[in-house]
């Protein structure tokens, strides 16, 4: 593994605002006291700061040399509405509040970065650290784009990485195309016509409609689209009545559909429209269907993958770096950047929880769960592979 020297060396001062951050979790675009942290930190390298991109946004700009090349590097602040369960020292302070997705972590990779590149200046063009709020739920990479991102601070390319729990610490998993699914929900309300539940005969059961559409939703998945395109399509709610006696008037059925192209999600939609219009007059009741597109799909961009491999492999070695790493049907806000811009967006493992230290919860250390931390080992390995990316996208002749 071919660490930078001077990264290692600060990396423990790097861990200590990862460990403060972590201690003091933000919600999606209430990431202020975060962006305080790291505008302060910037400001005192160097950078440029640029505040208020997507409410609580912070860019960081760094020019060197005289090449007219653009970098963008992006992590996201924002934490999840979980009650953490682990014990040590720099566990969340709010209750209901907590860095359980890494977020922390990410954050500071790309400052341990930006510190040494502010030190070396190693690189001819212009660096843009992009520390992006409400990644959780919020699309706080959108909200940025709209806010004029790309026109105030152009980038040629674009990057991301996300620790990977239960992949070897410090391995890089990429891969050219899908790499994360796109993230949307639906709510289907069927209204039917309240009964007693001796007399059944005497209402239009929306529960039964809802059984139903829960049965026949699925024909998408397995009879309608091609078999090797995939898609999950997941009901995770159903809501009705609150008596054991009464057939209510009305049943909720909500949940989630993922694709990796947007072809495919059209299809299960107007599918869906179709079987939920189909399904509620066969039993004589009517429904109505909301069908929200909250993420697209996660696509990376060939050449600036193949790019970012090179770099990975420099880094940590062949062994260490699959090009081959499965797709997750998870979603990420990233893609509306690599809608925007090419780019690539990057896995990094942070192993299976043995780095946890002591008082931690007894759950496992997985994404969104509250025994989750993230692994300060990776500080050095992230932020070495976002200073050669910059190196080598931003080649000093």
């Amino acid at each position: 593994m071919n660490l930078i020297d001077r990264i290692v060396h600060f990396q423990s001062d790097i861990a200590a605002i990862r460990r403060d951050l972590h201690a003091h979790p933000e919600l999606k675009f209430e990431e202020v006291r975060t962006a305080d942290v790291v505008a302060r930190k910037l400001e005192e390298w160097g950078y440029a700061v640029h505040r208020g991109l997507g409410r609580t946004g912070v860019v960081g700009t760094l020019a060197s040399g005289s090449g007219t090349k653009s970098i963008g590097l992006r992590a996201d602040m924002d934490a999840l509405p979980l009650v953490e369960h682990n014990r040590f020292a720099h566990r969340s302070q709010h209750e209901g509040r907590m860095h359980a997705c890494g977020h922390d972590g990410h954050t500071a990779m790309l400052l341990a970065a930006a510190q040494y590149l502010a030190e070396s200046r190693a690189f001819d063009g212009t660096l843009n650290v992009i520390f992006q709020p409400a990644e959780e739920g919020g699309g706080g990479a959108r909200v940025m784009i709209e806010d004029g991102l790309f026109e105030r601070f152009p980038c040629d390319a674009v990057f991301g990485i996300h620790n990977w729990p239960g992949v070897a610490a410090g391995t890089f998993g990429v891969r050219a195309g899908p790499m994360m699914a796109s993230a949307n929900q639906f709510e289907i309300v069927v209204t039917g016509r309240g009964a007693h539940a001796a007399m059944p005969h005497d209402g239009t059961d929306p529960i039964m409609v809802a059984v139903a559409l829960a049965q026949n939703l699925q024909t998408l998945i397995t009879r309608n689209k091609k078999p090797i395109d995939t898609a999950v399509l997941s009901i995770t709610q159903i809501h009705a009545g609150d008596a054991y006696n009464i057939i209510p008037n009305e049943a909720v059925v909500r949940g989630t559909v993922r694709t990796f192209t947007t072809e495919v999600l059209d299809l299960i939609e107007d599918g869906m429209r179709r079987i939920v219009a189909g399904t509620a007059a066969t039993f004589g009741a009517e429904a109505n269907m909301t069908f929200d597109r909250n993420y697209p799909p996660t696509i990376n961009h060939a050449n600036e993958t193949a790019f970012a491999a090179d770099v990975m492999r420099d880094v940590v070695g062949d062994a260490a770096t699959r090009t081959d790493i499965e797709p997750t049907m998870g979603a990420e806000d990233f893609a509306f950047m690599l809608l925007a811009r090419p780019g690539c967006y990057a896995f990094i493992g942070n192993g299976d929880g043995e780095h946890r230290e002591m008082g931690h919860g007894l759950g496992p250390c997985m994404l969104h769960n509250p025994s989750y931390d993230f692994n300060d080992e990776l500080i050095p390995i992230g932020a070495t592979y976002w200073v050669r990316l910059v190196e080598k996208y931003l080649p000093v002749a």
